[in-house]
């Protein structure tokens, strides 16, 4: 009798659990706050940032190849014009 009790509440505590964690698990700290953005804006402007040249170079690598994707787009429509 005290076996079916204990699985009983121990089914009610997973079910309970699991209700009230899946909400926290839910929220993503990924997301920067109006102020915390503000704050990157600054420190990247007076290049105050934690590893700021890795972050410039990654910002360059992004735009290069940014730059890039346009050119073959630009160079694939101008063959397109010319094969017409």
């Amino acid at each position: 009798m005290t076996r079916v009790i204990a699985r009983r509440v121990a089914s009610v505590l997973v079910i309970a659990l699991l209700g009230l964690g899946s909400p926290l698990l839910a929220c993503s700290r990924d997301e920067k706050s109006g102020a915390e953005k503000l704050s990157d804006k600054a420190k990247d402007a007076l290049d105050m940032r934690e590893h700021e040249g890795l972050k410039d170079a990654a910002e360059d690598a992004k735009d290069a190849v940014k730059d890039a994707g346009t050119a073959v787009k630009e160079e694939a429509e101008s063959l397109k014009e010319k094969a017409k």
